[in-house]
């Protein structure tokens, strides 16, 4: 079957490692398709061929697969150049036989991208694509940040050392002084002293927690994991700053997402960087959806619905919803309660991924729109006057508008 054109200049590229090879689909002015094919290395110089070879066609349309992340270096030198390519998932051109080649991979995706049948990914601004690289790094650490402080806790447990018994938190400010403490060798009864009056443990039950059998290996391997975790801390603190930073410019935005339950201002930057603010790039919330993979499959056959297993997506934005999920569950809005509804049917970790579907839509909605988030759930009017009418009555009773209350 003859694929119909819509387009008459395109080009192909499969990308690898080592290796770009290149087809280029030609309608020459008489009807008649000419066919180029060439071959480029992935070094800078022959990106640069490549974007030269390419901008000298003027193609109508150049696609490429989104093979790993080497396509990033060719598509930011076709950038350069003026020449926007769409990077196309593989999964959807694949399932052909007999097209198992690099020139045959080319080829195909020329032809298919000439037909209109390919339809590219979201590609961030070269400015987002950036800031990507310190959000995901950022994610990397933080990770490494929760390894590094589950390993002191079970070295502080195998030690003999139950303070995790009687703290929540046994990095917060004075669980952590007290793991200083025992670290430098100080008695547990000079170590309680640092314990703070917010505790709600009785202090005879944190004393007895602090009792253990801490050796030199403990005392070494401890202090090593609290210097990294220290260490990590104050990375984490400098990609985000570097992070604010470099999306100063989008201050609206960022404030605008705050007003979400469950993001706070790294989350909502976070966000942006992966999705950007321009939320025509997507067309519609489905499709953003998608994109994430937070909606749930579509797979049906001769009238049946089958597996409904979310697809992969981006599964950084993926894991940015779901703590957003978490969080908003917990907080006294709408979300909290279709959480709730949900778990009981669905179960714990179906519900999450509903509210993170539910929180995207809405987050693309706000964006689209410009408007802060207001809560179904919340009835803002009451909650207006109930912290403004003292203030109100005090004033209205000052002008006289209304007579004083006599005691």
């Amino acid at each position: 079957m003859e694929l119909a054109a819509l387009y008459k200049r395109v080009i192909g590229l499969d990308v690898h490692q080592a290796q770009i090879t290149a087809c280029a689909l030609i309608e020459e002015a008489d009807g008649t398709t000419r066919m180029e094919q060439r071959q480029f290395g992935a070094f800078k110089r022959d990106r640069r061929a490549l974007a030269s070879w390419a901008a000298a066609l003027g193609p109508d349309c150049v696609v490429m697969e989104s093979t790993g992340i080497y396509w990033k270096s060719p598509y930011a030198a076709l950038e350069a150049v003026g020449l926007h390519a769409q990077v196309v998932n593989a999964r959807h051109v694949k399932n052909v036989p007999g097209r198992k080649t690099d020139i045959g991979d080319a080829q195909w995706l020329a032809t298919l991208a000439r037909a209109g049948l390919l339809r590219g990914s979201f590609i961030p601004p070269a400015p987002l694509r950036e800031l990507r690289l310190i959000a995901r790094q950022r994610q990397v650490l933080v990770g490494q940040l929760a390894s590094e402080k589950n390993r002191l806790h079970k070295v502080l447990t195998d030690s003999g050392i139950r303070l995790g018994v009687v703290v929540s938190d046994l990095h917060g400010q004075s669980a952590r002084a007290m793991v200083k403490a025992l670290i430098a060798g100080q008695p547990p009864h000079e170590v309680i002293r640092f314990a703070s009056a917010r505790l709600k443990a009785p202090r005879a039950e944190i004393f007895e927690a602090l009792q253990g059998d801490l050796t030199a290996s403990h005392g070494f391997v401890l202090q090593e994991l609290m210097h990294h975790i220290e260490e990590i801390e104050a990375r984490i603190a400098r990609f985000d700053a570097r992070l604010l930073a470099g999306l100063a410019d989008a201050q609206s935005a960022l404030a605008l997402l705050q007003t979400v339950p469950g993001v706070d201002l790294i989350g909502a930057a976070m966000l942006l960087v992966e999705i950007g603010t321009d939320m025509t790039a997507f067309g519609n919330a489905d499709r953003l959806a998608s994109w994430v993979g937070v909606c749930p499959g579509n797979n049906e056959s001769a009238g049946k619905r089958k597996s409904g297993h979310v697809r992969k997506g981006n599964p950084y934005v993926r894991r940015l919803l779901c703590e957003f999920a978490h969080a908003a569950s917990r907080t006294r809005s709408v979300f909290k309660t279709k959480f709730q509804a949900l778990t009981v049917r669905r179960g714990h970790k179906r519900a999450i991924i509903a509210i993170a579907h539910k929180l995207l839509r809405t987050i693309f909605f706000m964006l689209k729109r410009g408007e802060h988030y207001r809560d179904s759930a919340t009835d803002y009017e009451a909650l207006s006057v109930q912290r403004n009418a003292p203030r109100w009555i005090k004033a209205l009773t000052k002008y006289g508008f209304i007579a004083p209350v006599s005691v």
